[in-house]
């Protein structure tokens, strides 16, 4: 299947041949059939890709902050690495889809095979989309005019929030896609509209569908508006423009009565007068995107709906919303459509979207008979260095960000030569085989268990999948590297502890506790060696605050961050030890509410030979603060890491102090351990730690929820 991305580093638009999807168990598949460009939406994503470092810059303030304070902290090669790798991450394009189910996920119903379906799914021959994001198009209604669905839910989405009612005054500023279906909603609703936009043409057709129209000069569109309304103000005005300047939203206040009210659905410059908002006590709100559930994993990911009576329009419900307006003929889209193009000429299509300025909606067409079924893929066109490995071949299940950034390059630095990338959606897939020369990618994980010249799988999913895709690895007789954590809970290790004590020749099975390969906390051990005495380990880590509805904080999917993060932390003082753990405690901190925040704690670790461990694991600090630091007090003496790029020794006669020009958390070192440990049998982390890493960071996470 073919799929379309841009280039965030030079905003090319690329048609790319990309392994088939697969549904997911709260997805719809669904083949393409029409699918609408965004020219909002899509023109500013182009315009940000064609522009220089300093024009990128200039328009995300924030991420140069983040990437400020990346430097500050970690060094200048790592906070370059990450710009440069977000950059050349491809971007998927479309949100705006029409097709037909091919099949539906095992939680999912409602829907079956051979319905027609609007969706936010991207342009792509195939498409796997939440159900929840999905809905039925009514026989009534073709796919073409279908495929305006999700852009007509985002201008219903501001009128729900505008709440209008029958006779009332609304002005529209900017009429583009947003805007003209907006006017459309609100005549439906039994307003009187206004329509703003310097362009006649559009103008034209707002009038075409019985509003009022004017250009939107700031003081044209406010003198146009108050004639509108009788000089008394217009009700409300829905801000659709897509503009740096300010000036629509000077206007809109301007253009109100008192106590009106402004929704902004477009992109404005939001330089906002307080006079024109505070002297007419004017609402202002912003809507966002189509509707209740976006953005939030619990209704995308996992299906759950909101309460019919409780959150009456939902996404979905909004969708069925507009699509029975179309079926009522009251929101007409054929007037929106500039231009159709097949799907194969899609350089053509954006190459439109970028030249003509009258242009509204673009149309992509798709052949409905090709075959789609390919889930496996040959590069043949290999771009990056291909190393022959005694090792033998190494496959990745999962290739995304941590995966591209850091742990390909280590494995091919490492000597293995890795045969195959496997992902869900198979774009990242396809992604990783052409950066890093990849012979094979593929959406299918049994491609890589069955293929016996396969020796190592290296497993780098979402936590919820580490423990499956390592047992089939240990069945299938590879050698297996679980990015951390190997298990999310104690039947999930169980079930690996036996998988692995079941083989006759046992694998190599080892997890990404990068931090104990470190150079500098391999000094540190070395240093203690000097020493018998139990050693007292205080370890601080700056976390910094993940979102609650980020999926590694899911119980059921990232499992939280200490059986995702703290477990890192574990392992380390478990290494500095040298000694298998005896007993754990925790104490988690509590809002002012009393509730439980179980990424901000402090860890207790009690070890066979009296070495103690405290880890103070805290979300709640500032980003200026440097993320980790590691203190470990033994027999007089004392050692220092700080984040990983310096280590000051006291006591220790003789010993230099270390200070490295970037940090190194170990992740080289790491990777290197696991291809000896296949050449030689000696593993990286011996097996028994490994699973006492996983049981007490599992107990630990237990007891954040009274288990």
């Amino acid at each position: 299947m073919k799929q379309i991305f841009q280039s965030l580093k030079t905003g090319e638009i690329s048609l790319t041949e990309v392994p088939a999807c697969q549904a997911g168990d709260n997805e719809l598949l669904i083949r393409s059939e029409v699918s609408l460009i965004s020219l909002g939406t899509e023109r500013m994503l182009l315009e940000f890709g064609k522009g220089n470092w300093i024009s990128k810059a200039l328009q995300q303030p924030d991420k140069v902050k983040q990437t400020l304070q990346k430097l500050k902290t970690d060094g200048f090669l790592p906070a370059f690495n990450s710009v440069q790798n977000k950059l050349e991450t491809p971007l998927a394009l479309g949100y705006c889809n029409a097709g037909t189910v091919l099949s539906v996920g095992r939680n999912v119903s409602g829907f079956n095979p051979g319905d027609r379906v609007a969706s936010n799914g991207f342009h792509a021959e195939l498409v796997s989309v939440p159900a929840n994001l999905c809905a039925k198009i009514p026989d009534e209604v073709s796919s073409e005019t279908a495929a305006f669905t999700v852009a007509s839910s985002i201008a219903l989405q501001s009128v729900r929030l505008l709440n209008p009612t029958l006779g009332e005054r609304i002005g529209v500023i900017g009429l583009g896609l947003i805007g003209l279906l907006t006017c459309q909603i609100l005549i439906a609703n039994g307003c009187k509209v206004i329509g703003f936009d310097p362009q006649e043409s559009r103008r034209k057709i707002a009038k075409s569908y019985g509003a009022a129209v004017a250009n939107s000069d700031l003081s044209e569109s406010v003198s146009a508006g108050m004639d509108f309304s009788d000089g008394y103000g217009l009700d409300g005005v829905i801000v659709a423009a897509s503009t740096s300047s300010s000036e629509p939203m000077s206007a809109a206040p301007q253009m109100c009565r008192k106590r009106g009210r402004v929704v902004l659905v477009g992109v404005t410059g939001l330089e906002l007068s307080r006079d024109d908002f505070y002297k007419k006590e004017i609402s202002f709100q912003v809507s966002s995107s189509y509707g209740p559930g976006r953005y939030d994993s619990f209704y995308e990911e996992e299906g759950h709906d909101y309460p019919y009576g409780f959150v009456r329009w939902t996404v979905q419900r909004n969708f069925q919303a507009v699509l029975e307006l179309m079926a009522d003929k009251k929101l007409k889209v054929d007037k929106l459509i500039s231009s159709k193009f097949a799907f194969e000429e899609a350089e053509k299509a954006y190459k439109e979207v970028c030249d003509s300025k009258d242009a509204i909606g673009i149309l992509l067409e798709y052949d409905t008979e090709k075959d789609l079924s390919v889930q496996t893929l040959t590069n043949t066109h290999l771009s990056g260095s291909f190393i022959k490995a005694d090792s033998g071949n190494a496959a990745l299940i999962g290739a995304g960000n941590f995966a591209n950034k850091i742990l390909i390059p280590e494995l091919q630095k490492s000597g293995f030569s890795i045969k195959a990338v496997a992902s869900k959606s198979g774009a990242s897939a396809a992604f990783a085989s052409a950066k890093y020369g990849i012979p094979i990618m593929t959406t299918n994980t049994d491609v890589i268990f069955s293929d016996n010249s396969i020796n190592s799988v290296i497993i780098t999913t979402r936590h919820d999948s580490h423990a499956e895709y390592a047992i089939k690895a240990i069945k299938s007789g590879k050698h297996v590297y679980v990015e951390k954590p190997l298990a999310m809970t104690v039947k999930e290790l169980e079930n690996i502890k036996n998988a692995y004590h079941s083989q006759a020749e046992k694998p190599v099975l080892t997890v990404g506790y990068n931090r104990r390969f470190s150079p500098l906390s391999l000094e540190a051990k070395r240093l203690l060696g000097e020493t018998n005495a139990p050693v007292a380990i205080n370890i601080l880590v700056n976390a910094g605050q993940i979102q609650p509805d980020h999926w590694t904080q899911d119980p059921q999917i990232g499992g939280g961050r200490v059986i995702g993060e703290v477990c890192h932390f574990i392992d380390l003082a478990l290494f500095l030890a040298g000694s298998e753990i005896t007993a754990t405690d925790g104490v988690y901190m509590k809002s002012l509410s009393g509730y439980v925040t179980n990424d901000t704690l402090t860890a207790s670790l009690s070890f066979k030979n009296g070495s103690i461990a405290s880890i103070c694991y805290f979300a709640n600090g500032s980003k200026d603060f440097p993320k980790e630091k590691i203190e470990i007090f033994s027999d007089g003496k004392t050692i220092t890491i700080d984040n990983f790029k310096s280590l000051k020794s006291y006591g220790f006669p003789n010993a230099k102090n270390i200070s490295l020009w970037s940090q190194d958390k170990g992740h080289q070192n790491c990777v290197k351990a696991f291809y000896d440990g296949i050449r030689t049998g000696v593993l990286p982390i011996p097996d028994e730690e490994l699973f006492q890493t996983s049981l007490y960071s599992i107990k630990l996470a237990e007891k954040a929820f009274g288990k």
